[in-house]
């Protein structure tokens, strides 16, 4: 899964390091600020969070123990103008993977975003099941009825929202994120063309479970029986 968040509220370092990881083949989606970043995070599904300390509605570890205290093992890598021991002590005691202080060489930020993305951890808590289908991200695929079904990245995601909400209705816009991430332009129909596929692959595999069209409100999992 190569699409990471960073959070940094310094446009131009953000620019720099988003183009660093793009040329490495790792999409980002970039915040300011960590409110806008934990709605995202609530529903986006991460490879890596990288985490400046110094925002403005507050310490970047507030984010990383937000993360942890919801159960979400996601790889967090911090990102500081603080060098001293005890700051460094404590953004690894708060649950974050691995800290960088400002300055910092662009290869090496890419290298220990590659590391994390390597760590097998990261997959733990992203791997729901609702009714007869669980999701696998780690060998990108779903599991449907006993049917393994590979799935593209943009699917795998729409997936992975839609099981981890166990039947509640996910907005498009959510679900939009989720495939294509913030900053990716996506036609009109590109969701439509997605959720279509999915619902082909569910019921070719004998599926219980239908993605269903809740209209004005979003779409959601459920089984045929209760899909109304």
């Amino acid at each position: 899964m190569n699409r990471i968040a960073l959070i940094e509220d310094h446009s131009r370092l953000a620019d720099l390091v988003r183009q660093a990881l793009g040329n490495a083949g790792i999409e980002t989606d970039v915040f300011h600020a960590m409110e806008p970043a934990w709605l995202a995070l609530r529903d986006i599904t991460y490879g890596v969070v990288v985490i400046d300390r110094g925002l403005p509605d507050g310490d970047g570890l507030h984010l990383v123990k937000r993360l942890r205290a919801a159960g979400r093992p996601t790889p967090c890598l911090m990102l500081t103008a603080r060098d001293a021991l005890h700051d460094r002590i404590e953004g690894l005691d708060s649950g974050a993977d691995d800290y960088l202080t400002k300055p910092f060489p662009m290869e090496e930020l890419v290298a220990r975003v590659r590391a994390l993305l390597r760590r097998p951890a990261q997959v733990q808590e992203f791997a729901p099941a609702h009714g007869d289908v669980q999701i696998s991200p780690e060998h990108g695929h779903m599991v449907c009825a006993g049917t393994a079904v590979p799935l593209p990245a943009t699917e795998l995601q729409i997936m992975l929202c839609l099981a981890r909400k166990a039947g509640q209705t996910v907005k498009r816009s959510t679900l939009e994120a989720a495939a294509w991430g913030l900053t990716e332009a996506v036609t009109p129909n590109a969701l439509d063309v997605a959720l279509h596929r999915l619902r082909r692959k569910l019921a070719t595999a004998g599926s219980c479970m239908q993605i269903v069209n809740l209209r004005t409100q979003g779409y959601a999992l459920r089984e045929a029986s209760v899909a109304s």
